[in-house]
């Protein structure tokens, strides 16, 4: 089959190859006959480093598809289901399971740098956080997916394998913003247009977009954002809005030192940064003071702090009753073919929202 296959941590392009197969579904498992993956900034962070990822490996997290085949025990899931793969499959009896955090399981992620997904010939080819989505076929366990309703699009539903979920979950789950709230957002890509739409449904009084290309501002805007401005227009923006006490609420959704710094710098005295970027190992100083003194939190969000078993259900709802805007994200449709031009976009942070690989 038809796979884009990362040679070396460090290369800028895949290997689009025609002769990779999967590996054969064992107990709990199943074949995903993939119909749709998002080009999400995480992929690039897993080609450069920045992110743990083996390699040779296939590429890509987000995706949706059909079963084609499962494995033994696999009782619940039919030939010709429509599922959304995860890249976080709770396993639902380790600790953090069992504390009602399954978004921390990490039975599944552990796993994934130990277990190749793929084969080319007799070589072992491993699959992005566990996945491997840049393929037309992939082997998962049974956890990996979420079975959705056959009415939502394929290229739709891709999108609530991660930026969605973690966007929207960093409001609603991590963050759990009150109506009224005003809100900054740092950085207006897939996952921050995903932010945004969560605070949003939320009810936030204020919604302030930050990214220092104005031609997401507009994206911006039509997603939820009452205003839009560049990093140096921020403090201007929060004396208008806030007074100049800062906002309530500030999402760091780009992932390196100084934004998180900004998003701290930009709440008020007794608010919150939420961190969602996937940053690298740079360190972020704050002064023992600072933090006694001004009493701001600090919380971390990774993946939305979602339970996919629970929240996928959530987003198809609200997609369905026109709150989500799950359409309006899917601003570029490309095959496998083209996933380097693709990448090359995503890495020039130009004005897309998600562009969906379609496998026909």
């Amino acid at each position: 089959m038809k796979a884009a296959v990362l040679n070396q941590v460090g290369d800028e392009e895949l290997a689009v190859r025609e002769d990779v197969a999967t590996t054969e579904p064992g107990p709990n498992e199943v074949r995903i006959r993939l119909r749709a993956a998002g080009v999400c900034h995480s992929d690039l962070s897993a080609m450069d480093g920045t992110l743990p990822a083996m390699a040779p490996a296939v590429v890509g997290h987000e995706g949706a598809g059909e079963i084609v085949e499962t494995g033994d025990g696999v009782t619940d899931l039919a030939l010709g289901d429509h599922v959304v793969l995860t890249f976080v499959p709770p396993c639902g009896k380790c600790p953090d399971c069992s504390r009602g955090q399954p978004h921390l399981c990490a039975v599944y992620a552990i796993a994934s740098f130990t277990e190749p997904r793929f084969r080319l010939g007799d070589e072992p080819v491993f699959g992005f956080s566990g996945c491997g989505t840049f393929a037309e076929e992939v082997v998962v366990p049974r956890e990996g997916v979420v079975k959705v309703p056959e009415d939502i699009p394929f290229e739709l539903a891709t999108l609530l394998g991660c930026g969605v979920l973690t966007g929207v979950g960093a409001v609603i789950n991590t963050a759990r913003i009150e109506p009224g709230a005003t809100v900054a957002v740092i950085g207006a890509g897939g996952v921050g247009i995903s932010v945004i739409q969560g605070a949003r449904l939320a009810g936030a009084s204020e919604i302030v977009a930050v990214d220092p290309l104005t031609e997401k501002h507009g994206t911006a805007r039509k997603f939820g954002a009452t205003h839009a401005v560049t990093p140096e227009g921020l403090p201007e923006v929060s004396q208008a809005v806030t007074g100049g006490a800062g906002f309530d609420y500030a999402f760091e959704v780009v992932g390196r030192s100084a934004t998180i710094r900004s998003a701290y710098d930009a709440v008020r005295r007794g608010g919150t940064a939420v961190i969602v970027g996937a940053g690298g190992e740079d360190a972020v100083a704050f002064t023992a003071q600072e933090l006694f003194v001004n009493e701001k939190r600090i919380l971390p969000s990774f993946y939305g702090s979602v339970d996919v078993r629970r929240d996928v259900d959530r987003m198809v709802a609200l997609w369905r009753a026109g709150r989500l805007d799950l359409e309006g994200m899917v601003s570029a449709r490309i095959g496998l073919d083209d996933i380097n031009d693709g990448l090359d976009a995503l890495r020039r942070g130009s004005n897309v929202v998600r562009q969906i690989v379609t496998f026909d």
